[in-house]
């Protein structure tokens, strides 16, 4: 072997094994999913940011629209796809024709060269409080279902929606987790849809929101998967994060209504690095202990106390700050880079950024990004509670007086 040649392996050993490295945190990369917003003026060009999707050991993105330039830029990249249907499209999916129509237009034609697996019809719809909104849901999954066998996709494609946790009526302790008792009956035709076709109900949990809630009574570390943790009294399963006791609420919900076999999985779940001065923990270093341990966590590949063996797929959020977002500070700073493709903090990336990249930078893509704020309560905060702001205004009194109910409990749980 000559010397050109011999450099050129050393080189590309050397390339493997830092890319190797630089992926510890990481599961395999069959097990690393993340959340591509785009609301901002600043991000850079689909094109560009493959290199960085690739080198982080993301195979599985999800988006808040059907972005045609993303869906084109990562044909033949092997990344796969949940693209969205947003709120505002929702009623024009009652219409089997437009619903036809959309497939054929955001899903089929980037088919098989893009691999799309998901479409999201809507996002957190139920805690809107809006009942056009809620009553058109079901309808439009079900319509976009039928495009999909129409279309001969429905092998491939699968059709769900996500939901915070605003769902829930009581999360403490997570073995008594319930539905709320206004949303029940739209919640099972939803889950008897899943269950019918085969779709995960996803679910949108932030830990963060319930600490900023109440950051005086909820320990940093239960919230940050650094706490020895709480154990459920109904079930003596022992919790030593908030993160899986907000998703074994919802898994007891779903049992209670008869669904214990319907797949749970996480949409969304971050951390934001920076917040206002009111925004209890919004702080790079926080951010990377809950990601970063979250990222341990996920390449465990093991599921909950109440779900061991459960694969809950979970879609970090989110790829990048987005600038435009409105609401306080948190909600332009969940990214785990900035829009240059450098790392908000070190999360163990060995990434440079996206300056070599000359492609014109992403516009805003209007569509409805997650990591939405929280309802403020009295004092006391929310148990496992992730409750939009849009929700704080349709929150039913009632349903918001039976989660202070459960205030006294919860802290109680948590200085044990």
């Amino acid at each position: 072997m000559d010397s050109t040649l011999l450099h050129h392996h050393h080189y590309i050993s050397a390339l493997a094994l830092f890319l190797f490295s630089a992926s510890l945190l990481l599961t395999a990369a069959s097990s690393f999913a993340i959340n591509y917003g785009q609301i901002a003026n600043n991000l850079p060009h689909p094109e560009s940011v493959i290199p960085l999707v690739k080198s982080i050991g993301a195979t599985r993105l999800k988006l808040y629209d059907a972005d045609p330039r993303v869906l084109k830029a990562f044909a033949n990249t092997g990344v796969e796809f949940i693209v969205g249907i947003g709120n505002e499209y929702l009623a024009n999916m009652v219409d089997p024709k437009q619903a036809q129509a959309w497939v054929k237009t955001n899903v089929q034609c980037y088919l098989p060269a893009t691999k799309i697996t998901s479409i999201a019809v809507g996002n957190e719809v139920l805690t809107f409080n809006d009942s056009t909104l809620s009553y058109n849901l079901l309808p439009a999954m079900e319509n976009i279902h039928t495009a999909l066998v129409s279309l001969n996709l429905d092998k491939q494609v699968m059709v769900t929606t996500a939901h915070n946790l605003g769902i829930l009526e009581v999360s403490y302790p997570p073995s008594a987790g319930a539905f709320r008792r206004d949303l029940t009956q739209k919640l099972s035709c939803i889950l008897d849809f899943h269950c019918k076709v085969g779709s995960p109900f996803l679910i949108n949990a932030y830990p963060y929101f319930a600490y900023k809630a109440n950051p005086k009574e909820i320990k940093l570390d239960f919230v940050l998967f650094e706490g020895s943790g709480i154990v459920d009294t109904g079930t003596g399963l022992h919790y030593d994060n908030m993160f899986h006791a907000q998703i074994d609420a919802a898994h007891s919900a779903m049992e209670k209504l008869g669904y214990k076999n319907v797949c749970l999985q996480i949409s969304e779940t971050g951390w934001p690095s920076k917040g206002d001065g009111d925004e209890a923990g919004a702080s790079p270093e926080n951010a990377r202990k809950y990601n970063g341990n979250l990222l341990k966590l996920i390449s465990e590949k093991k599921g909950t106390p109440k779900r061991p063996n459960m694969d809950l797929n979970v879609y970090v959020f989110a790829l990048f700050n987005e600038n435009q977002k409105p609401g306080p500070t948190s909600e332009r700073n969940f990214g785990l880079f900035k829009p240059d493709g450098t790392p908000v903090y070190n999360l163990g990336f060995n990434v440079t950024g996206l300056g070599s990249m000359n492609s014109p930078p992403s516009s805003s893509s209007g569509g409805n990004s997650g990591g939405n704020t929280p309802i403020s309560l009295p004092a006391g905060g929310p148990p496992y509670l992730s409750i939009t702001a849009d929700d704080a205004e349709r929150l039913p009194i009632g349903g918001a007086l039976f989660v202070l109910c459960l205030i006294v409990s919860t802290i109680l749980a948590l200085q044990f």
